[in-house]
């Protein structure tokens, strides 16, 4: 089922969009937000029942999807979103894959995790495709404004945040045009990648938030104790990861 799901995604777009490379970016990033927010909207709708506390998971899942808007963004200054055909299309099919990803993360998280998996491998492909493509091009025009403000200008606590694969603040973009632009949203995505993956391990080796891993480094185990509750899950329900 998630292999047809991605599969229908990826071909809608593959078709209407083969030539046309700003407005399939612009379809992709658009969808490819709304996973991360079934997946904090399911988490919030837990706690409130009293069931689970995943405040590391809904702080990673914000920043995956703080990430997402940004490459939305980007595309949206270079005229992905022009035309209004291609807005509609888009928001038609984030809306339908949002409550498909509810449903999905409800049953199985571990599924609804390896959805996302799979779409972030197709967008690091598309993006690598399309700058051996259009390098040359790519490189001679300036980078977006967001994308300066984004990757170089502006806070990078949420950046550093996605990146659970990573020490935080190791992974800096150089951003002087539009093709270092492009290769900072499809490194962005290898490491959406990795997160998923990490979302899927079991509970005792899943992820947690970067910046939370290295403030617990230095501290003792009776400080752990204390901070340990709003990390865990009580054991009423079933594990997730």
């Amino acid at each position: 089922m998630i292999r047809l799901l991605v599969g229908i995604l990826v071909w809608v777009i593959n078709v209407l969009y083969k030539d046309r490379p700003y407005p399939r970016f612009y379809v992709l990033e658009t969808v490819a937000r709304v996973p991360y927010f079934a997946y904090m909207s399911v988490l919030h709708l837990y706690e409130t029942l009293g069931w689970w506390r995943k405040a590391d998971w809904l702080k990673v899942h914000f920043a995956e999807s703080w990430n997402e808007l940004h490459h939305l963004l980007i595309m949206e200054a270079l005229g992905g979103n022009r035309v209004w055909s291609d807005r509609l299309i888009a928001k038609s099919a984030a809306l339908v894959y949002y409550w498909i990803i509810v449903g999905v993360y409800l049953v199985s998280p571990q599924s609804a995790y390896h959805f996302m998996e799979l779409v972030e491998k197709h967008a690091y492909a598309s993006y690598n495709k399309f700058l051996h493509q259009a390098e040359a091009m790519l490189k001679a025009e300036p980078a977006p404004e967001i994308a300066q403000r984004y990757y170089r200008d502006g806070d990078l606590y949420l950046f550093d945040e996605f990146q659970t694969a990573q020490v935080p603040e190791s992974r800096r973009p150089i951003i002087d045009n539009l093709y270092d632009v492009f290769v900072a949203i499809r490194d962005d995505e290898m490491e959406h990648v990795k997160t998923m993956v990490a979302c899927q391990q079991p509970q005792d080796q899943a992820c947690l938030s970067p910046h939370e891993v290295g403030s617990l480094a230095g501290k003792t185990p009776e400080s752990l104790e204390v901070i340990a509750p709003s990390l865990e899950m009580t054991p009423d329900r079933p594990q997730m990861g």
